[in-house]
């Protein structure tokens, strides 16, 4: 169980990361990637880069913590605002009526969930 959530939060960390571009590139081209990308147009690009900052937040304190020993009660925290950005992002897609793309922000919030549980429940640090 305790590999299953390293790789899991491993997982999230990388998505965030990867994410994270909305606040380097352009938000036009951005929107050209497809229509599950369509949404950065809704934003304004500060409120882009507040998400973005957040995201390398998070994928930050879900390794780092643990990995260093400093303070590992921080993971499941972390998971657990990760959780609630992508409650936030399927909210989004659902006022966009993008049931099409939902998939993947389900699919991370329910890892973001179970990385939560985990570290909360079974498999806490120290």
């Amino acid at each position: 169980m305790n590999v299953a959530l390293w790789i899991a939060a491993g997982l999230l960390a990388a998505v965030l990361l990867v994410s994270t571009s909305k606040m380097f590139v352009p938000r036009e081209k951005i929107a050209t990637f497809g229509r599950a990308a369509e949404w950065v147009l809704d934003f304004s690009p500060g409120a882009l880069r507040a998400i973005g900052s957040l995201e390398i937040l998070a994928a930050a304190g879900l390794i780092l913590p643990a990995a260093l020993d400093i303070a590992p009660v921080l993971v499941p925290v972390t998971a657990t605002c990760v959780a609630a950005l992508f409650t936030g992002a399927v909210i989004m897609r659902l006022r966009r009526g993008e049931r099409a793309t939902i998939a993947a922000d389900l699919i991370y919030l329910a890892v973001a969930v179970f990385v939560a549980w985990g570290r909360f429940g079974p498999e806490a640090f120290g």
